[in-house]
């Protein structure tokens, strides 16, 4: 009927809309943020109300004229009571002067995506108490606010099952998160469908966004039915992005232009393209659904019944016979709707835009003669739903190979490196985040941390936090720019990085004194610990955490650790540039401004490096204290094997600058070693023993208290600890004779054994026995640390090691195969401390596995592993394998290049071999 209003909405809200591709979904977009700001729906201060508007009056009249601008304010209502603050939108808009209409969206869409209430849908409920509360979705989760203020979010990850028995919407937690009693929290919404309806948003938001592929069906029960068999219908934003990047659908350019003609409302074809994009739009026919889907009930765009026949009949592609089968089979369920796709690029990865196989309406109202009558009616003018994509035109996938698809997209290795950039960043501000948001959560939930304490360690890094949550923004928006995903790359302004990296790099350097004072930080820290019972058992409990994947004061080293990878890729950057490239000086600049920042840093970098190795070890080693003493360094750790009565028997070795310890892997589920002597440096000797013993790679280290005989791995393990102990002998020399007094009362089970005779040592009952209750006092402990890989993969790390590895860091989209398998997984690699981290996508929280690759050896494939893709390397470790696949030359070789720095300890294997 011609009083049919159908209504186009944006139903799934992603995290960051600048991200979206096309300029008209962007458009689309903004006009959906236009209609909430009218609805009162998105919540916000006059002055950010004001900067919207402003920035809307750009995108539809143009440059500022006050004249124009009232008159056009006076017709068009973009606020309620918007008279009030109209002198704050006309000073707004003054500013904006020579800002395209594209630009006007993009700054619409980076407002709106920090307001809390961006993408919220309320819908009334109350808790146990009674209490009214409003429940939404989002892609992170199910929020809960109370009125406009948001009191708790459930994310995704912590959620086991969602549900509902007739009013009553229920969420139920993995136990690890409340405890395995309060696991299932209850909700009443008004009525049943209201609680369905919400539980179906959930449902769609859920697959979505979390989902790697759409859930199959289930299938049909012969008898009995139970419950909703409601799934998600169409693409997850995995499929859409992994779709895209493969098929590469050729974009038809959309440039919108300023509409001089100040009207009441903007003419349906002025601005609307030839292609629709593939928005996350979902069109609904108004009236009798808004009483059941109140969620759905908006209007970014308005067709009248009308107007859509006339869309419809110039679509060559969809045909009156292909709607009405679609609106017919629709009948049989009618609570499914299926949605175009979301055009955005999540994933930080060039793509192109999806192609739709064809628009479905599904309606359980049919299709009545009059409706069926209009479809055939020739249009007049261009329909903003002609489209390639519901044309013949549009249904042929484009073939290409991989080549020329990699031409799509820039392949200047300047872009690489920024991508580079904006990777690590990524991971850098999720590090970020373990301290900010989750170590705060731990110890404000129990109330373990001192009030001085949490000043001192949040009040430093916060700022820094806050920083590089803007600094990665603008990353995030040059990228986007420099991909093509608006018109402006065709000037040539942003296909750089220089300016944005400058610009930061000066600004960072108002935070170097909050990084002086990291070193305070940690210190005060591990005093607490070791003082506070409470604060200690939360410290060790959060460690054991998924999102804590390391050590956890190892985050706190991160932003100075940042620093030396900013100078390390700028380095690069100006290597590649030659001297009159537009972009070399702005390089060249920052590194001086990074390089200024690393040299006043670099030796409090070290020593909290060092302090940082003491404590993870002093966590992990079981008979001594103190192990921080002042004036002590770490210097190796890794597996020897001693000769005893037994034979050569594995040990774990730990060299510091003073002492020698030696230990054994305890005997419970602790991961805890115990240590069974120490052998102070002063007086010590050692000299290779290989004939004397008839023992591979084998030597002696005579010490003041007693001798004994270790063997490595290989000779290259052996050549390792021997350099280093003369060096720490050397260095013990000069040093004061504190380190005997240090020890006197710290190290546990000292043997008295004669120095004048080997000592093959065994194991006494009571030791084991004595071992074994002190194990059983400890909490159960991580084994992510190198100590642990060392023993198993019977190898050994420096602390040089530690500090080239800091300079090897690397994040990205990696394809991963593993020997036997077929298909490529695609997965978020992290690499750092030696280790290899995979997560589902850079946006998760914690990883889903982790490979050390200590030990493992890096190649290109041979003929034999039948791997016929470009860019792939790899791992293996004896008879584990692993094939790993980048998207460019330039990844591949870094890939490459920081896992062989890392894995085979160049800094030391380089002093041992000859100099040709």
């Amino acid at each position: 009927p011609k009083t049919t209003m159908l209504r186009l909405a944006v139903k799934f809200f992603p995290p960051d809309p600048g991200q979206l591709q096309e300029e008209y979904t962007r458009y689309l977009f903004a006009l959906q943020i236009k209609r909430d700001l009218a609805e009162e729906r998105l919540t916000c201060s006059d002055n950010t109300a004001a900067l919207l508007v402003s920035h809307l009056l750009q995108s539809e009249i143009g440059d500022f004229s006050e004249s124009e601008d009232r008159e056009h304010l006076k017709t068009n209502q973009y606020l309620p009571n918007q008279e009030r603050i109209e002198g704050k939108i006309l000073e707004f808009h003054r500013k904006h002067v020579g800002q395209t209409p594209a630009e006007s969206d993009f700054q619409v869409l980076e407002i709106d995506r920090k307001l809390e209430m961006y993408g919220i849908r309320f819908h009334l409920a109350s808790d146990r108490e009674g209490t009214k509360i409003n429940l939404a979705v989002s892609h992170m989760g199910v929020l809960v606010f109370q009125g406009n203020t948001k009191i708790n979010t459930f994310n995704w990850s912590k959620v086991r099952k969602l549900s509902f028995k007739r009013k009553r919407f229920l969420i139920k937690l993995h136990p690890e998160v409340c405890g395995p009693y309060q696991d299932t929290l209850e909700f009443l919404l008004g009525s049943r469908d209201e609680c369905k309806t919400f539980w179906k948003i959930c449902v769609e938001y859920h697959t979505f966004f979390r989902l790697f592929d759409q859930p199959k069906p289930k299938a049909k029960a012969v008898f009995f039915t139970r419950g909703s068999s409601f799934r998600y219908s169409g693409r997850t934003q995995k499929q859409l992005v992994d779709y895209i990047k493969d098929s590469g659908m050729k974009k038809t350019p959309y440039e919108r232009r300023h509409s001089k003609v100040r009207v009441s409302t903007r003419a349906l074809n002025t601005d609307m393209p030839k292609q629709v994009s593939s928005a996350a739009l979902l069109i609904l026919q108004s009236g009798k659904l808004t009483t059941s889907f109140p969620r759905w009930k908006e209007s970014g765009l308005e067709l009248k019944g009308s107007d859509f026949s006339t869309c419809v009949s110039e679509s060559p592609g969809l045909t009156t016979d292909a709607l009405q089968q679609n609106m017919v089979s629709s009948q049989s369920s009618p609570d499914r709707y299926s949605t175009e796709a979301v055009d955005m690029n999540m994933e930080g990865l060039p793509v192109d835009h999806a192609q739709l196989s064809s628009l479905m309406l599904k309606s359980p109202l049919g299709l009545n003669p009059a409706f069926r009558v209009n479809l055939n009616t020739a249009g007049q003018g261009s329909s903003p739903l002609l489209s390639p994509v519901l044309s013949d035109a549009g249904s042929a996938r484009i073939e290409e190979d991989d080549e020329m698809k990699r031409k799509r997209y820039p392949t200047d290795k300047a872009y690489f490196i920024a991508k580079e950039i904006l990777a690590t960043e990524r991971t850098y501000l999720k590090d970020l985040e373990v301290i900010t948001v989750w170590f705060r959560s731990a110890v404000i939930k129990e109330n373990a941390m001192p009030e001085g304490l949490m000043t001192l360690l949040f009040s430093n890094i916060d700022p820094i936090y806050e920083f590089h949550r803007g600094f990665l923004k603008e990353i995030e928006q040059r990228l986007s720019l420099w991909e093509g995903k608006t018109n402006a790359h065709m000037k040539g302004d942003y296909q750089r990085i220089g300016d944005v990296l400058l610009r930061n790099m000066r600004a960072l350097k108002e935070f170097t004194s909050y990084l002086q004072k990291h070193d305070e930080v940690l210190t005060e820290l591990e005093k607490a610990t070791k003082r506070l019972k409470k604060l200690e058992m939360v410290y060790k409990d959060f460690e054991l955490q998924k999102v804590c994947y390391l050590p956890l004061n190892t985050f706190l080293l991160k932003p100075i650790q940042r620093l030396m990878h900013y100078k390390v890729i700028l380095r690069r950057l100006c290597k590649h540039y030659t001297a009159e490239h537009r972009d070399f000086a702005d390089c060249r600049n920052a590194l001086k401004e990074v390089t200024e920042m690393t040299s006043q840093l670099r030796h409090s970098l070290i020593r909290l490096e060092n302090f940082q190795k003491l404590t993870e070890l002093q966590h992990d080693l079981i008979g001594i204290d103190n192990l921080t003493a002042p004036g002590r360094e770490f210097i190796r750790e890794g597996c020897l094997y001693k000769l005893t009565k037994k034979g050569l028997q594995q040990r774990m070795f730990f060299l510091f600058s003073d002492m020698l310890l030696y230990t054994s892997k305890g005997v419970t589920g602790t991961n805890q070693f115990k240590i069974h002597g120490h052998l102070p440096l002063h007086g010590m000797l050692v000299e290779e023993s290989e004939n004397e013993w008839t023992v591979p790679h084998c030597f002696t280290i005579y010490s003041a208290q007693k001798t004994i005989v270790v063997a490595a791995s290989t000779h290259l393990e052996m050549g390792k600890w021997m350099e280093d102990l003369n060096m720490a002998i050397e260095m013990a020399k000069k040093s004061t004779e504190k380190s005997d007094t240090l020890l006197e009362n710290s190290v546990c089970n000292r043997s008295n054994r004669s120095s004048d005779e080997v000592s093959l040592e065994q194991e006494s009952e009571d030791d084991i026995h004595s071992s074994r209750s002190s194990l059983d006092r400890q909490s159960h402990h991580r084994a992510n640390t190198t100590m642990h890989v060392c023993w198993y993969r019977n190898t050994s790390v420096s602390m040089t090691d530690h500090s080239v590895a800091v300079e090897n860091q690397l994040s990205g989209y990696l394809l991963r195969k593993f020997k036997n398998s077929n298909g490529w997984q695609k997965l978020w690699v992290v690499f750092t401390n030696f280790c290899l981290f995979f997560y589902k996508t850079h946006q998760d929280d914690y990883p889903l596995a982790s490979l050390p690759l200590l030990g493992y050896a890096v190649s290109s494939p041979v003929e034999a592993d039948g791997i016929q893709k470009d860019y792939v390397f790899k791992l293996q470790f004896k008879s584990h394998v692993y094939f790993f696949r980048a998207e460019s030359k330039y990844t591949f070789e870094r890939w490459m290049e920081v896992i062989k720095r890392a894995t085979s300890s160049p800094a030391r294997s380089s002093l041992l071999l000859p100099k040709d």
